[in-house]
């Protein structure tokens, strides 16, 4: 894309980000948002996101404006591929790097064979319970709301699919890994279960979203690259 018109925009653009570490989904909207009420003189216009990314991961966010909001529930419903890092040997409340290490395991006994045995546990349609440290709402409130105050609370599992889970790269503690799944999946939530598969713990330590359904991170603008478009 060389060019963005005010038309372009009022008819609705689907738009790929590369979202920077530590930004969150929302930030990258309203950033968005800001710059193309700038750029045209607009009091409002509709943008929204396709499906979240947490903030210690980075990659690709799908954004719509205008009209083409309307497809951002069929954008949301497509897989979603993950490149990423587990760290074996420890857990945190949050199972990323949100949160301290809260215990500690041996990991002497993981082995290539043990790891790929455990792969298989991790294929086609699974149950997982989404992290406590999460947007999810329980009782009208935030499951992160009650991970905050302490709070115990019931949190049901849920079933998603992976369409593949591969492990790239294996530097104990340390595994470079793959996933191909479906929506609602937690790539945290895969950690923690694939750390007890290996009768230790592990916790997700790099997160990057490289393709939803037929969009890539490749094609994605970063925000700087966005705004120059702008710019033009």
């Amino acid at each position: 894309m060389d060019k963005l018109s005010l038309e372009d925009i009022k008819e609705g653009q689907v738009l790929l980000f590369d979202k920077p570490l530590h930004w969150t989904s929302f930030q990258v909207v309203n950033k968005v948002r800001w710059l193309i009420k700038q750029k045209f003189g607009l009091k409002k216009i509709k943008v929204g996101h396709a499906g979240t990314l947490d903030p210690l991961a980075t990659g690709l966010v799908i954004l719509c404006t205008g009209k083409a909001t309307k497809t951002i529930e069929t954008l949301m419903g497509q897989t979603k591929v993950y490149t990423g890092e587990f760290t074996l040997g420890a857990t945190t409340a949050s199972y990323d790097m949100e949160t301290e290490i809260d215990k500690t395991y041996d990991i002497s006994h993981i082995t290539q064979e043990l790891i790929d045995r455990s792969l298989t546990q991790f294929q086609g349609e699974i149950m997982q319970r989404p992290p406590i440290f999460s947007a999810l709402k329980k009782e009208g409130k935030r499951l992160y709301e009650f991970a905050r105050k302490g709070e115990e609370v019931d949190i049901p599992l849920r079933k998603v699919h992976i369409d593949s889970f591969e492990i790239l790269e294996n530097n104990l503690p340390q595994l470079k890994f793959k996933v191909q799944c479906s929506k609602g999946t937690y790539i945290r939530s895969l950690a923690y279960d694939f750390g007890k598969a290996l009768d230790s713990g592990a916790y997700l330590s790099e997160l990057r979203r490289t393709q939803i359904g037929d969009y890539r991170v490749e094609d994605a603008f970063s925000i700087e690259g966005f705004e120059n478009l702008l710019k033009a």
